[in-house]
C-alpha cells in the first residue's frame, strides 16, 4: 500500500485519459472473470488495487468518469443462459477499507453525515464477509416467488430453481413476515463440503474447482437444478432489498427478524460502539478465521439505526453507512524453480511461477500466479529468487515481492516471449493492454477448441448439428483439428478414413444431416467469414463494415496484407475506415501477418467460397464509389444522420482523411482534416453542398 505521506506526481488530462482507458478495459476483463465466469485471474487486493488507481484518476479529473464507468457500477452483466431479473432495489458492492484508519475516517464521515457530537453514541454492526456468490431471493405472500443472482447491481440471473434445493432457504415464511420482503445474502460452500466434492470430481476425471467460492458459484449456475441439489451449498442472510413493510428499526434486530423466519444469519455478528471495539472484534474474528468451515475475506461494519441508513444514503455504487475492512494476505518465502508460460482460450499468455513447495494458510503452495510481465518488471522477480508468496483472499497464491538480498549472483532478469510456446505464433502485445497474445488463433492448440466453437456459431458460419458438445468430442477424438477439417469431414466420410456412424449417438441419418449441413456451407457471405475467424477485437459490426470496404475475400485479403506497414496507402484506407480504430486495425494486421493464419486461410478458400459483399440499396447514385469523410459542425444534420444519408447514396464514411477520400464535407470549426483535404487537393463541400446533392434540406427530426 501506498504510504499516505508520499508524494505522487500528478498526471497530465491527456496520460491520465489513458490511463483511465487502460484501467476500465482491465477492471471489465476481471469483473467478468469474477462475476460471469467464476475463474478470477488476479488476487482481490490486485483487483482493489486497480479500482483504488481509478478512483484516483477520476477524483483528480471528474470528466473522465462516465456513466457506466467501474466505480459507478457493480459485478457484470447476466450470464446467457438465464432468464434475468431486475433487481426493485440495486444490490450495491461496498467500499473498502485496508487499514485501522481507514475504519476511524468511516466512523468519523458516518458522524459528520449524521451530525452527532464526539460522545454521541454510535452503534454499528460488525459480521464476517463471506466470501461467496450474492444472492437475492423474493418472497410475494410468505412464498418465495425468484430467486436471483446480484449480476451487474441492477439486473441478475433467475436462479429460482436451483436456490429451493438449498436447506437454508425456506420456501415459505411464517405468517408474521410482511406481505412482500426481499432477502439478500451469501451463497457459500464449506471448506469440508468444497473438499470431498474436489476428491469426487478428481475420482471421477473431471476438471477440479480453484476455491470454494468458485464451487459455489458454479453449482448454483447451472441449468440442471438435479445438479445443484446434490452440491452442498449453504445460505447466510445478511440484509434486504424491497419490503411491504419495515422489518425492525435498527440492523440488529432485522437480522433477529431475518432468523425468526427461518434463514441462517452469522453467529459472529456482533453490536460494537466505537473505533476500538470494531477494531477489536476485526482482531479477534481475524485470528479465528481458519478454524471456521467457510472463507471470510473480512468483516463488514453496518451502521446500525436504519433511519441513520436512510440519511447516509449512498454513492453510485456502495452505502455510505457500511464498509468492508479486507483481512491482510498471508505470507510465507519460497525459491522460484521456474517460470512456466500458460496460454489460455483467448490466447493470452500468462506466465505462472514454480515454486519450492510452501505452507501459506495452512495450505501447500507449488504455484502462483505472475499475472503479467508488467508485473514481473516491477518486481523485478528472476528465476532463483526467495521469494514472497501470498495468498490474496485465500485464494489465488501470488508472488507479492523479492528478497534482493537473497539473490544468487547469476539470475537474469525475465523476458518475455516473441512466440507462443504452445504454437510457435507470433506472441503480440496491445497498446493499452498489460496482456501478451498469442497470434495463431486458428491453429494454436490451447484455443483452438474455443475457436472451432466460434467457427460453427450461429452468427459466423452456423453449421446445423455441430454445436459445442459435439464440437469438444470432434476435437478431443482428433477428427478436427482447425476449421478446415470440418470442411473434409464429407470427404473423409466418403473414402471411409473416418466413419462417424459408429460414434455414439451418431446414427445414419444424424450422420448424413451433418454432412448435408456442412456441404450447405460452403458459400459463405465475406461478413460472416471474416466474423468466423475469431480475430480479436472483430465482432459482427466490425466484419460487417470490412466486407463492405473490401467487397471480396482476395481484395480484403490482399489490403491486410499490405496494411502491415504503417506507412502504406493499404495501412491509410484501413485506418480511414468509420468504426476501425488503431486496435483492431492492430489486430487485424497481426492476425494477417501471421504465417500459420495465412496457410487455414488458404486451405479454407479450396473448400469454401466467399460471396462478395452486397452494395447496400441506393436513394440516388450521386455518391456511388465515393469515400466521404465529415469534420467539424454540422448545424442541419446530425453526424449520424449524415452518415446514413452518405451510405443511402452509395458513398462509404471513412472518419480520417487518405488517399481514397473523395470528398470532404466541412462544417463549422473544421480544423486540421480540411487543412490536410486542401494540402492533398480534395474536394471539399460545405454542409449545404452536401444537403443539396443528397436530397435538399433535412428532414423535421433528422438534424
Amino acid at each position: 500500500m501506498t504510504d499516505r505521506n508520499e508524494t505522487v506526481m500528478q498526471p497530465t488530462l491527456e496520460e491520465a485519459r489513458q490511463s483511465h482507458r487502460a484501467l476500465v478495459q482491465r477492471i471489465r476483463y476481471h469483473d467478468r472473470r469474477y462475476y460471469k465466469e467464476d475463474a478470477p485471474e488476479i488476487s482481490d487486493a490486485d483487483y482493489d488495487r486497480l479500482r483504488a488507481d481509478l478512483i484516483r484518476l477520476e477524483t483528480l479529473y471528474p470528466e473522465l468518469q462516465t456513466a457506466d464507468s467501474p466505480t459507478r457500477t457493480v459485478g457484470a452483466a447476466p450470464a446467457e443462459g438465464f432468464a434475468k431479473v431486475r433487481h426493485a432495489r440495486p444490490m450495491l458492492s461496498l467500499a473498502n477499507a485496508f487499514e485501522d484508519e481507514d475504519v476511524v475516517e468511516f466512523l468519523a464521515r458516518a458522524r459528520k453525515g449524521l451530525n452527532l457530537k464526539e460522545d454521541d453514541e454510535l452503534a454499528v454492526v460488525a459480521e464476517p464477509k463471506i466470501d461467496g456468490l450474492s444472492a437475492s431471493l423474493r418472497y410475494e405472500n410468505r412464498r418465495l416467488v425468484v430467486a436471483a443472482t446480484r449480476g451487474d447491481g441492477t439486473e441478475g440471473e433467475d436462479v429460482t430453481r436451483n436456490m429451493l434445493t438449498i436447506d437454508d432457504v425456506p420456501d415459505t415464511l411464517p405468517d408474521d413476515a410482511p406481505d412482500l420482503v426481499e432477502v439478500r445474502g451469501e451463497v457459500y460452500m464449506g471448506k469440508a463440503d468444497f473438499a470431498t466434492l474436489n476428491e469426487r470430481r478428481a475420482e471421477a476425471g473431471e476438471a477440479l474447482f480453484a476455491n470454494p467460492r468458485n464451487a459455489a458459484a458454479g453449482s448454483l449456475r447451472q441449468l440442471d437444478p438435479e445438479i445443484t441439489r446434490k452440491r452442498p451449498l449453504k445460505f447466510f442472510a445478511y440484509a434486504w432489498g424491497e419490503v411491504s413493510a419495515p422489518l425492525a428499526p435498527t440492523q440488529w434486530a432485522a437480522l433477529d427478524r431475518l432468523e425468526s423466519f427461518g434463514f441462517t444469519v452469522n453467529p459472529l455478528r456482533r453490536l460494537c460502539r466505537g473505533a476500538d471495539e470494531l477494531l477489536a472484534r476485526y482482531r479477534e474474528i481475524g485470528d479465528g478465521r481458519h478454524a471456521l468451515d467457510y472463507d471470510i475475506d473480512g468483516v463488514v461494519y453496518k451502521i446500525d439505526r436504519l433511519d441513520w441508513q436512510a440519511l447516509l444514503g449512498q454513492v453510485a455504487r456502495a452505502p455510505r453507512w457500511a464498509i468492508a475492512h479486507k483481512f491482510p494476505a498471508e505470507q510465507a518465502k519460497t525459491r522460484l524453480l521456474g517460470i512456466e508460460i500458460q496460454v489460455g482460450r483467448t490466447g493470452a499468455l500468462t506466465p505462472v511461477a514454480h515454486l519450492e513447495p510452501v505452507t501459506v494458510g495452512g495450505v501447500v503452495v507449488s504455484r502462483a500466479t505472475l499475472h503479467n510481465e508488467d508485473e514481473i518488471a516491477r518486481k523485478d522477480i528472476r528465476i532463483g529468487d526467495l521469494v514472497v508468496v501470498q495468498r490474496a483472499g485465500d485464494v489465488i497464491p501470488q508472488v507479492v515481492e523479492v528478497v534482493v538480498a537473497e539473490r544468487p549472483n547469476d539470475t537474469r532478469p525475465f523476458e518475455a516471449p516473441a512466440v507462443c510456446p504452445a504454437c510457435g505464433s507470433h506472441a503480440v502485445r496491445e497498446p493499452g493492454e498489460a496482456v501478451r497474445r498469442c497470434t495463431g488463433g486458428l491453429i494454436c492448440p490451447a484455443q483452438a477448441v474455443e475457436r472451432l466453437k466460434h467457427f460453427v456459431s450461429r452468427d459466423a458460419t452456423d453449421i446445423e448439428g455441430l454445436g459445442r458438445k459435439e464440437v469438444e468430442a470432434f476435437f478431443e477424438d482428433g477428427l478436427i483439428r482447425s476449421p478446415v477439417d470440418i470442411y473434409t469431414l464429407p470427404r473423409r466420410q466418403e473414402t471411409g478414413e473416418i466413419d462417424l456412424t459408429k460414434r455414439a449417438g451418431w446414427g445414419r441419418k444424424s450422420v448424413d444431416n451433418l454432412l448435408a449441413a456442412i456441404e450447405a456451407r460452403r458459400r459463405l457471405p465475406l461478413d460472416r467469414f471474416i466474423f468466423a475467424l475469431g480475430i480479436r477485437h472483430v465482432g459482427q459490426n466490425t466484419a460487417k463494415l470490412l466486407a463492405r470496404n473490401y467487397r471480396t475475400f482476395e481484395a480484403w485479403r490482399a489490403g491486410l496484407e499490405a496494411a502491415a506497414d504503417p506507412e502504406s496507402p493499404a495501412r491509410a484506407d484501413l485506418d480511414a475506415i468509420a468504426g476501425i480504430g488503431p486496435v483492431v486495425a492492430e489486430a487485424l494486421t497481426d492476425f494477417m501477418a501471421e504465417a500459420h493464419n495465412r496457410e487455414v486461410l488458404e486451405a479454407l478458400i479450396a473448400e469454401v467460397e466467399v460471396i462478395e459483399a452486397d452494395i447496400p440499396a441506393q436513394v440516388s447514385g450521386s455518391l456511388s464509389g465515393k469515400t466521404l469523410v465529415f469534420t467539424g459542425k454540422l448545424e442541419k444534420l446530425t453526424r449520424d444522420s449524415a452518415k446514413r444519408r452518405a451510405e443511402q447514396h452509395g458513398a462509404t464514411v471513412a472518419s480520417s482523411v487518405s488517399s481514397a477520400t473523395g470528398i470532404l464535407v466541412a462544417g463549422a470549426a473544421a480544423g486540421s482534416k480540411l487543412a490536410k483535404a486542401r494540402e492533398k487537393g480534395i474536394e471539399v463541400w460545405t454542409e449545404d453542398e452536401f444537403l443539396e446533392a443528397t436530397g435538399g434540406a433535412a428532414e423535421n427530426g433528422e438534424g
